[in-house]
């Protein structure tokens, strides 16, 4: 099968799932088809799909990523010690977790074409996490509370593992719970790919963007908490604070003395 094979296969079978659906065009451009199977990615329910279908998915979804270009922490320089900047698609870095910036249902975002992390990651990762992250939280039975952390399987991320993390919604202004909990995101991460034994993990700049957090001081406080963690000996050897706007780079220059 080709790549556009792949996208109209893909795009025809979620559209049989979608009976208010049923009977639409699909679109000719390329572009389009590209939207309307993210759309129906996004808008899919948890449920199990059938291995045709996956395998399809796996091979389409990873051939859309090495498009992109896979950028490996291996080719990376540390600004100081540990600790990388990397300005870039997070979901086109190979390492060994990256970190989703979840609510707190932790299903990723139902939102078609939505612009936040948490959908750009399940749709890269495909329908197979929003699955797992059902299993977890139908046995947790209880909305994921802030500044935990919940590992999953990447699919097809290249990165091995997904860390989600449930950050505070700032509303008005930022009180000191807000600010702890911010942090306990930050160490409950960390904690866990210790515990799983990884080495290197990338963080998103958690509840900024969507969840309102003043970025200068999130940054703040995501660099203090992961330079002390890293004082401790465990398998984290690399963090990677992972920006996508140019304010953040700048921000994160900053704080680092690189700029």
């Amino acid at each position: 099968m080709t790549q556009p094979e792949r996208r109209i296969y893909l795009i025809k079978e979620l559209l049989k799932e979608q009976p208010r659906y049923m009977g639409m065009d699909i679109p000719a451009d390329d572009a389009e088809q590209r939207r309307l199977l993210r759309s129906l990615f996004n808008i899919r329910m948890p449920r199990p799909a059938s291995r045709e279908f996956l395998e399809i998915q796996d091979a389409y979804l990873q051939e859309e990523t090495r498009q992109k270009g896979i950028t490996d922490i291996a080719d990376l320089k540390p600004a100081q010690g540990g600790v990388y900047l990397w300005q870039g698609d997070i979901t086109t870095l190979r390492c060994d977790a990256i970190v989703n910036a979840a609510n707190s249902a932790l299903l990723g975002c139902f939102i078609p074409c939505h612009g936040c992390i948490d959908n750009a990651i399940h749709t890269a990762a495909g329908l197979q996490l929003r699955e797992e992250c059902h299993r977890l939280m139908e046995a947790q039975g209880h909305p994921e509370p802030n500044g935990r952390a919940k590992l999953t399987k990447g699919y097809n991320l290249p990165a091995r593992y997904v860390l989600h993390t449930v950050g505070p919604i700032i509303q008005g202004e930022v009180r000191p719970q807000d600010r702890q909990e911010l942090a306990a995101c930050y160490r409950s991460c960390l904690a866990l790919a210790a515990e799983h034994g990884l080495n290197s993990v990338a963080f998103c700049c958690i509840s900024t963007g969507e969840f309102h957090f003043p970025n200068k001081e999130a940054a703040q406080i995501a660099l203090e908490t992961v330079t002390n963690f890293l004082q401790n000996k465990t398998s984290i050897q690399k963090v990677i604070f992972n920006v996508f706007k140019d304010t953040d780079a700048a921000i994160y220059r900053s704080l680092l003395g690189t700029d």
